[in-house]
């Protein structure tokens, strides 16, 4: 479970800044920020299929409860943009969604 853990944390951690690249890519029009942004992004989708989850539609219904409180982690962090508790709130909310999935018995 912890390796799991760690996979979807991995994961989030490249998709998001996958993302911000191509953001700061189109944003700020520096082109070559696309081949580092598909890079990570390209390792996002590697990490997400070795979490052993049964299902891909599973894995991505759990990763998301995690790339929501990632990314309010990353609007704090790097972008200096502090939560309001609304954002706390939905955050707790997705990441207990996912873990209902995650943990929910299965027969």
């Amino acid at each position: 479970m912890a390796l799991t853990s760690l996979l979807f944390i991995a994961a989030a951690a490249f998709e998001i800044g996958g993302c911000y690249l191509i953001w700061l890519a189109v944003r700020h029009e520096q082109p070559w920020l696309w081949l580092p942004a598909l890079a990570a992004l390209g390792l996002f989708g590697y990490l997400l299929s070795q979490t052993g989850t049964d299902s891909a539609g599973r894995a991505f219904a759990i990763y998301g409860g995690i790339y929501i409180l990632a990314s309010v982690a990353f609007m704090a962090g790097i972008e200096q943009v502090r939560p309001d508790r609304w954002d706390l709130i939905g955050a707790a909310v997705a990441l207990a969604g996912a873990a209902i999935i995650y943990f929910g018995p299965r027969g």
